[in-house]
This record gives structure tokens, sequence and C-alpha cells, in this order.
């Protein structure tokens, strides 16, 4: 016994250290499990993180060096310089006489020597669209078109009245001849400008002077930002003004661009390609400036179409209907009215029928017969012949109407 007891102690030991290993190894093998994921799971967010930095969307306005265009000026970012436009009307040097050349030149000398802070001088160069041109020209013809029609009504009635002297004829009639000389003139201007606008290379330069203003000029100060873009906008204009004056000198007209004339040269600027067939008007009408835009749901536009042409398509068939309707009513009492004289007969012959004993069966007989009689003669001859030979048509009527009264006294 004790040695049976002995072998089975040793046995019991063996499974269990036997048992302890196997759960040794299918420990340590989740473990393993359990860090690989982990791995897995952070080298994908790293890849999902750097894929992310190389997308990231940006703001288009990242890419423009200004934040907005307020007060006639153009705030760079961050309001860290304010921006005011100058627009010079150019002076043709080439034409002048030599006097005219060396006043410009002293003028300008003395427009540079005046300057106390930086300017940039931009010229840009731009297709002219004169689309906006024809379009004015068009409405102002057509109103002198309307006039000279008037005008010609009024004097054709003055000439067909005879109430005028010919001082006053001759007054309406030179008035009507320079009117219309005034609308053939108008209508050559607008085939002419249309003419020219089909020509690419008709360019037009634009002449600016650009004149920042930095708020460091105003040193160690305490104002916000409301104030330093106040103190920019009076400090530009009184800059502006300065050099529109000294540019006068020397012939050369100046005015200071108000914010639709910043955007205009803006967009100019960034668009050149789309700005010759694309202006900005143009542009802004189109909604060019909204992020998105709405519309109607695509089967609601179907639904009301349809719900359209069922309505205009019935109105169709109701039409239709009523007017075969009629064109049937019309037929039936053509068609009575053509055998009127023959139902006259009939209804006769069957007043006499049933007066037959009042009458006499002889009489009625003979009055039945000569019904039928001349019932068979009419349907012989043509209704023309009939008429003839019963004369008109109002005393067919009247005998008719003594056959009416005949046989009611029947």
């Amino acid at each position: 016994m004790i040695e049976i007891m002995t072998y089975a102690i040793i046995g019991i030991l063996i499974v269990m250290f036997i048992l302890l290993i196997v759960f040794c190894i299918l420990y340590l093998k989740s473990k393993k499990k359990e860090n690989h994921k982990s791995n897995v799971a952070k080298s994908t967010n790293a890849k999902t993180n750097k894929a992310q930095k190389n997308y990231t969307v940006e703001s288009v306005f990242d890419f423009m060096e200004f934040d907005k265009i307020e007060d006639n000026m153009i705030c760079t970012k961050n309001d860290t310089k304010y921006i005011m436009v100058v627009e010079c009307q150019g002076v043709n040097y080439d034409l002048m006489s030599q006097i005219e050349k060396n006043s410009v030149e002293e003028g300008f000398i003395q427009f540079l020597n005046t300057l106390r802070h930086p300017i940039q001088i931009y010229t840009q160069t731009r297709t002219i669209n004169l689309e906006n041109s024809i379009q004015t020209y068009r409405n102002k013809v057509k109103e002198i078109e309307e006039s000279l029609e008037k005008e010609k009504e009024k004097y054709e009635e003055m000439l067909s009245s005879g109430n005028y002297t010919d001082e006053e004829l001759k007054a309406a009639f030179y008035e009507l001849t320079k009117n219309t000389n005034l609308y053939e003139y108008g209508k050559d201007i607008i085939y002419n400008t249309e003419k020219m606008s089909l020509n690419k290379n008709v360019l037009n330069q634009k002449y600016y002077i650009v004149i920042p203003y930095y708020p460091e000029e105003l040193g160690d100060n305490n104002f916000d930002k409301k104030e330093i873009r106040n103190l920019a906008f009076s400090e530009l204009y009184t800059r502006a003004q300065s050099i529109i004056r000294t540019l006068s000198a020397c012939g050369v007209n100046g005015k200071v661009l108000d914010s639709n004339g910043l955007v205009d040269l803006l967009y100019v600027a960034y668009n050149r390609d789309e700005s010759e067939t694309y202006g900005i008007d143009k542009a802004i009408q189109s909604g060019y400036t909204e992020l998105y835009s709405t519309a109607p749901d695509v089967l609601d536009k179907k639904m009301k179409a349809l719900d359209e042409k069922i309505e205009k398509e019935a109105f169709e068939m109701a039409n239709q209907k009523v007017t075969e309707a009629k064109s049937e009513k019309e037929m039936e009492y053509q068609k009575k009215e053509e055998s009127e004289e023959d139902l006259i007969a009939q209804l006769a012959s069957m007043i006499i029928d049933q007066n037959k004993s009042i009458v006499g069966k002889d009489v009625a007989e003979n009055a039945i017969q000569k019904i039928k009689d001349e019932t068979k003669k009419r349907r012989g001859r043509p209704k023309k012949q009939a008429l003839e030979e019963g004369g008109t048509k109002e005393n067919e009527q009247e005998e008719q109407t003594k056959k009416r009264r005949v046989s009611k006294s029947a």
C-alpha cells in the first residue's frame, strides 16, 4: 500500500508539473499577441497622423498677401501694413513740344523731391472690354428710335390736318431730319464699336502709385486695432492727396481708389486671363463670393413640371370636347333643319289620320295622298329649283305656316 501510495503521489506531481508548464506557455503566447496588437495600433495611428499632416487643407486666404479691403485700404496680414492706391491718368509725352516736356520733367522732379515716405509705381495692362459701352450705346439708340417714331407720327398728323403753316411744317421736318441723322449716327457707332471689340489687341495701360503705412511708425503706443486703423487711414489719405497735388504740376491727374476699385485692381492682378472675358462685376453677380448655392429638389421640380403638363393638357382636352359637342349639336340642328319639310309632312299626315273620323275617311285619305305626292315631287328636284318655283324663302315659310294652321284647325 505504501508503494502504491508513493507511485500515485509521484504521478500526481508529474501531471501537475506538466500542467504548470502548459499554462506558462499559453500565458506567454497571449502576452506576445497583445504586444503585437498594440504595436500595430501604434503604427497605424502614426501613419494616420502622418497622412493628416501631409494632406491638411488650408484656407485660400493663407496664400493671399492681404486679409481684407476696408475703408479704401488694403489690410495685410494681421494688420501689419496698410496700403492705399492712387490711380493716375497718363500723359502722351512723345507728342509734347520741348517746352512741355521740360515742364513735365521739372514737375516730376518736384514730385520726387517732396516724397518723405516709400512708394511703389505699378503699371497694369488690360484688354479693353467694350461690352458695357456697346450696351450703353444700344440703350441710347433705342431711346432715340422711340422718340423718332413719335416725331414721325406727329409730323404725319401735322401734314394731314392742314392746320399748320409752312414755317411750322419746316421746323417739324428739320427736327425730324436731325433726329433721323442722329439715329443713323448711333447705329454706325454701335457697328464700329462691335467691330473694334473683335480685335483682342486693343490694350489699355493703367498707372498706380502704391502708398504703404506701417503701424510701427506710431512708435510705442497703447492704441487698439480700431484706433490704429483710423490713424493709418488719416495718414495714408494725407499722403495720397499730397501726391495728387504734386503730380498735377506735371499734368498728371490722379484719384484715390475706393474699395471697389481696389477689388477690381486685385482681381485683374490675380486673374489676368479670366479678367479679359469675365470681369469682377459678372463674378459678383454670378455669386462667386458665396460658399454654396441651394436649389430645389429634382423630384420636386419634376413633380411641378408634371402638374403643369397635366393642367395644360386637361384644358386642351376640355376645349376640344366642348368644340366637338358644339359641332355635334350644330350638325344635328342642320340635319333637322334640312328635313324640316319632311317632318312637317309626317306630322300633318299623323294629325289627319288621327282626326279621320271627324273629317271623313275619304277626305282624310285624299289629303294624306296629296301630302305624299307633294313630298315625292319635292324630293325629286333640287332645293334651288324648289325655291325658284315656290318663290322666295319667305314665301316658302308662309306656305309652311299655312300648312301648320290647317293641320291645327283640322
